[in-house]
């Protein structure tokens, strides 16, 4: 019985171990959210290059200063696989921005294996026939993905800067001169990329689309400004920038290693000296997704990705001259993904943690201690940013939205059981392997996308969140029961996050 009881204690101490740990980490997650909106305006004066943020009017530098002829060629890239609904959008919206014909030259870059195929070459055609710049390159095998379709491409790229656009933005006439301005207000300067902010075409959609450019906003208003305005190392985003071309060859070029190029040719471009400039005031609108398994996919997508450049680029960045704040702030960067994780841990722990704690004693203090005052700042940290996005984007607004930055903590809570997935593929696994998220063309309550291609068919993870729902619900009624009220609204928030998303997921798949 002894022996029995020794190791019931030594499984509650492992468990309250790794209860701690994750506690922790959030506290520093958590703190760290904070700082970032605390000094996304403080540090103007330590602006690379004495580049003046939001600078309102860069097409100054077109009004008569800068003849056409004068002007550099810029190409375009449009990596594109399977997009039958936007393709088209896309080639039209590129080959109307606002810049001199031959000075503009457009590579559709298409691996598609569907009748997107036809569709593109159809509209390279008109567009040629109409004196565009427009080519059409299509590989047979995907090699690479993006990554290896923007490599593929470098021979053929006629100009110094090339933008690039995923298939489900729509730029405005206005973006490529926007942009290009900080080029040609500095040019002796070593710009790698200017990076532009995403804005939203299908927002008010539904809940879903509204979360989701919450947590855009907050990711663009506030972390990139905070990191570009401290010298922090940031990232372009994979799209809705310009990169430099000498910029790209002297960091090596693309590489296909990880699911996040952009991340990992922004870091070592940066390691190698080069800059990047983070511009919130010129803006492309893109498709966000409608349905619940694309959305999830997309974030798999970029918390592996993330992993695998965090495991392939920290060492380089402990190791190079960067003060200490802007390794940490690397760190937290490359691995904000690790809270999904640290989530699964929280609430799979918390459970045997009260079962076990009054009658061995084994720290009910230690629980209560951790999940109330730890998790203060863990838990309001990031809501403090996405607000603070929400008030700088929406100043006579914002309050009114203030209630979906709460809805936004519990869709992240939600996919945690998905990214915990995509962060252990990461960190483990030695594939890249690339899953796009389908785009419809939707902009419209009444649009619908249910009877689409693409369609995401339901896998295992629904019922998972649904466990989740259940396991959390039980905790809920084990707080109650053995007064661990400062845990028990944390179950809640658990139970509702794993609920919504798996209900979502099994629902939309039904409809």
């Amino acid at each position: 019985m002894v022996e029995g009881v020794n190791y019931i204690l030594i499984l509650v101490a492992v468990l309250a171990v790794l209860n701690s740990i994750a506690a922790l980490c959030f506290l520093l997650y958590g703190i760290n959210a904070f700082w970032l909106t605390a000094t996304r305006h403080a540090q103007r004066s330590r602006l690379p290059l004495g580049i003046p943020y939001a600078q309102k009017d860069l097409l100054r530098v077109f009004a008569g200063a800068v003849e056409p002829q004068d002007l550099p060629v810029v190409t375009v890239q449009l990596p594109i696989f399977n997009e039958l609904y936007v393709a088209r959008r896309l080639v039209e919206a590129v080959c109307a921005l606002d810049y001199p014909r031959d000075r503009l030259q457009v590579q559709v870059l298409d691996d598609s294996t569907d009748e997107t195929q036809e569709i593109l070459q159809q509209v390279v055609s008109e567009y040629e026939m109409r004196g565009y710049w427009v080519e059409y390159l299509h590989r047979e095998h995907r090699a690479g993905f993006k990554a290896g379709a923007l490599q593929a491409a470098m021979p053929s790229v006629q100009g110094n800067y090339i933008a690039i656009f995923d298939a489900d933005f729509v730029p405005g006439t206005d973006w490529l001169k926007q942009a290009m301005g900080h080029f040609l207000s500095h040019p002796q300067g070593r710009i790698a990329v200017v990076q532009t902010r995403w804005a939203h075409l299908n927002a008010e959609y539904s809940l879903l689309t509204q979360l989701q450019s919450v947590n855009l906003d907050g990711h663009f208003v506030v972390e990139q400004q905070s990191r570009f305005q401290n010298g922090y190392l940031l990232n372009f985003n994979g799209t809705a920038g310009i990169w430099y071309k000498p910029a790209i060859e002297d960091s090596g070029g693309w590489h296909a290693d990880t699911l996040a190029e952009d991340i990992d040719l922004s870091y070592r471009a940066q390691l190698r000296g080069w800059q990047i400039v983070f511009d919130p005031s010129v803006t492309a609108p893109a498709e966000l997704p409608v349905a619940i398994a694309a959305f999830k996919l997309q974030q798999f997508r970029w918390a592996k990705g993330g992993m695998q450049c965090a495991k392939k680029l920290l060492g380089a960045v402990w190791g190079s001259s960067l003060p200490w704040m802007g390794k940490w702030q690397a760190t937290v960067h490359l691995t904000s993904y690790a809270l999904h994780p640290l989530m699964l841990v929280l609430v799979l722990t918390s459970v045997p943690l009260m079962i076990f704690a009054k009658p061995y004693g084994a720290g009910v203090s230690l629980v209560e201690y951790l999940w109330g005052w730890l998790m203060l700042p863990a838990t309001f940290g990031p809501p403090l940013l996405y607000l603070t996005g929400q008030r700088d984007l929406y100043p006579k607004t914002w309050r009114s939205r203030a209630p979906l930055v709460f809805l936004l903590v519990l869709l992240g809570m939600g996919i945690s059981w998905s990214n915990t997935k995509a962060v252990l593929a990461g960190l483990l696994g030695t594939g890249a392997n690339f899953r796009r998220t389908p785009k419809f063309a939707i902009r419209h309550r009444g649009d619908r996308w249910q009877h689409k291609q693409y369609r995401i068919p339901l896998d295992g993870g629904a019922i998972v969140e649904l466990l989740l729902c259940a396991y959390s619900c039980g905790a809920i009624a084990l707080c109650l029961v053995k007064g661990f009220y400062v845990t028990l609204p944390f179950m809640v928030l658990y139970a509702i996050s794993y609920g919504y998303v798996g209900g979502l997921t099994l629902w939309q798949s039904r409809s």
